[in-house]
């Protein structure tokens, strides 16, 4: 069997649940960067992704000695381009998954992340088909810190539909937990290492993780421990910098949210140029107070959709903001930047992301923590 063989089993076996990998030779460029040639051998006798396979069943499924097994596996697990699950392995799609735990653990040489990195961009900016269905979404927005107070207008009338949920908020987040970290945010980083920074913020100001996802990546080193209280202004001056707070549709316990743009995010940006429904609009839509806004356009110049847009000459009677409701994903930046308070979020819906909407049998969030957190 020759080696591209190999990568063609491996790169069958990585399909999970809505998740393909694309018959493109950028993607075995990529997978090779990942994967050497005695890698793959390996891996060809690893289960589809979502199982899992003993030491002892590789050893007696590849023929090859235990010592050379274990030896492979232990570099491909701290590349996090493999899962350790207990004492078992398992492959992991390589987007979501293996991308986020790859670039938040940067254990593989500065050639091979700046290679990976390109190949990366390659199919953010040149998204198919095979790699995204343009009707699976698997993140939503949730809503600012001081939305609760500040920013969810409530119609009395209908109480049970205007109820705000706690995974809608990123306060009842923070409210629950009391551990806090920050690791880069992987998009903007490759974007970074192509030389194609975001203007927006920086890889820096990246995801968000509460609870024992914090602790682990910050007993790694990955990742930036906050207390509570950083963790808040942490979160506010994301707002400000006009990042959307995304997370799994999958979980209605968030411990990791991204905190994304519109131009460079892996989610956003093919949603933003290629219509690609990668993203669920949350349950809210911003209105604007025209007795109030000054039209001052900062709400312009902030929002990740460019769903906002100035009509009208300047100081003219008809001058307005208007929102393209069919291009708004609820984000609520426009209202957290508004200095005058003109915009307020509107409930109009009570979607529950379903279960289903997980990735094979799993969440987005055990894929990561398997992969980061060996």
């Amino acid at each position: 069997m020759s080696e591209s063989d190999y990568y063609e089993i491996v790169r069958q076996k990585l399909d999970i649940g809505h998740i393909k990998h694309p018959k493109h030779e950028n993607f075995y460029e990529l997978m090779k960067v990942f994967w050497d040639k005695n890698d793959i051998k390996l891996l060809s006798h690893f289960p589809n992704a979502g199982e899992v396979i003993s030491l002892n069943e590789l050893v007696e499924k590849s023929g090859m000695p235990k010592d050379e097994v274990k030896k492979i596996l232990k570099k491909v697990v701290n590349k996090r381009t493999v899962a350790k699950i207990g004492p078992k392995y398992g492959l992991a799609p390589l987007l979501p998954g293996v991308f986020e735990a790859y670039y938040i653990a940067q254990q593989d040489t500065e050639e091979n992340l700046k290679k990976a990195a390109k190949l990366y961009r390659f199919f953010f900016t040149n998204p198919t088909t095979e790699t995204t269905e343009r009707d699976y979404q698997l993140f939503s927005p949730i809503l600012p810190y001081e939305a609760k107070e500040k920013l969810i207008e409530i119609d009395k009338k209908v109480n049970t539909e205007s109820r705000v949920l706690p995974f809608e908020l990123v306060e009842e987040m923070i409210n629950k937990n009391e551990h806090f970290a920050v690791i880069p945010c992987q998009c903007r980083l490759i974007a970074e290492l192509n030389d194609e920074p975001c203007e927006v913020a920086p890889s820096e100001m990246g995801c968000f993780l509460t609870g024992m996802s914090a602790q682990g990546v910050v007993a790694l080193g990955f990742g930036r421990a906050l207390t509570k209280e950083e963790a808040i202004e942490y979160i506010k001056e994301t707002e400000k910098r006009g990042l959307v707070h995304n997370a799994p549709n999958d979980s209605s316990d968030h411990s990791f949210i991204c905190n994304c743009c519109g131009c460079h995010c892996g989610a956003l940006m093919p949603l933003k140029e290629f219509q690609i429904q990668n993203v669920r609009p949350s349950n809210f839509r911003p209105k604007i107070d025209r007795e109030i806004c000054v039209l001052c356009q900062t709400c312009l110049r902030k929002c990740p959709m460019s769903a906002i847009t100035h009509e009208g000459e300047k100081g003219a009677p008809d001058e307005k903001m208007i929102i393209n409701i069919d291009i708004c994903i609820g984000c609520g930046i426009c209202a957290a930047n508004c200095a005058k308070n003109s915009i307020t979020m509107e409930k109009i819906d009570n979607v529950i992301p379903p279960k289903e909407n997980k990735i094979g049998n799993t969440s987005f969030d055990e894929i990561l923590g398997n992969l980061i957190i060996p």
